[in-house]
């Protein structure tokens, strides 16, 4: 997944963030619309508007996501996300140990926090609201995987997602920047979706088959640790002292909950 969002930060130099995250999504409707082929049921009544729905919070989701990394450090943008499955599992666990997660990932994304908002405010704004809608996705998500077909599902709201972000498109064409290949920018494009959007989120569906919300939410554990080390590695990104505390206590707080799943 993160691989996958390194080639979008490479990707900003050509197309803003969100033209990203839109071709992103719309490269992974393509991909798994052609694996899965849905069949006609799942285009109508309830299980298309269930799946719209989900569709729709996760572009949002990946929107903000996509303008957080554009501002801000990959691993610091993904700790501050983390506060919407941490939300999942308190609001789930509704006990002592959930509310102490919490406050604990709450205390790491101050301290990330502290280091990043005098100089990209808006960065944290959009890593929050990406909180948010990682909250929705994990809440929705269970509710599509627990559907048969689900992968029919996520094809099905995939494709309506990003045709209600299509306006996306304009944003594309009026701030492109050519590169020196095209061919290589497809070919990041053609990545992006797959190992940021069809491989994870086909695993996600399995997985949500086969626990909790909350449970899901805790399995998330090590991808701030795992978005760190891909920055450092592919982008260059060295966190400072107290981002690495922060992204810490969000991990900690992580396992500390554990025993509510």
């Amino acid at each position: 997944m993160y691989v996958g969002a390194s080639l979008g930060v490479l990707l900003f130099d050509y197309i803003p963030p969100a033209g990203v995250a839109w071709l992103r999504l719309a490269g992974s409707a393509l991909v798994l619309t052609a694996l899965v082929r849905p069949r006609r049921a799942a285009w109508t009544g309830r299980p298309m508007v269930l799946a719209g729905i989900f569709g729709i919070v996760t572009a949002l989701m990946n929107i903000c996501f996509y303008e957080s990394i554009a501002r801000l450090p990959l691993g610091t943008a993904v700790a501050i996300e983390f506060l919407g499955p941490i939300a999942v599992v308190a609001f789930e666990s509704r006990s002592t140990r959930g509310v102490v997660s919490l406050l604990g990932a709450l205390l790491g994304v101050v301290l990330i926090a502290d280091v990043q908002l005098a100089a990209q405010p808006l960065g944290i704004m959009f890593a929050l609201l990406a909180a948010g809608f990682w909250a929705g996705y994990v809440v929705l998500g269970k509710a599509v995987a627990v559907r048969a077909n689900s992968l029919e599902s996520l094809a099905v709201g995939w494709v309506i997602a990003t045709l209600v972000t299509a306006p996306l498109l304009i944003l594309i064409v009026t701030h492109w920047k050519s590169p020196d290949s095209v061919s290589r920018v497809v070919l990041m494009v053609v990545a992006l979706a797959v190992l940021s959007s069809v491989i994870p989120y086909v695993l996600d569906q399995l997985v949500l088959q086969m626990v909790g919300r909350a449970s899901f939410a805790l399995l998330l554990a090590l991808l701030p640790t795992t978005a760190v080390l891909v920055g450092f590695l592919v982008l260059g990104q060295v966190p400072t002292t107290p981002e690495v505390l922060g992204i810490a206590l969000v991990v900690v707080a992580l396992v500390i909950s554990d025993h509510n799943a």
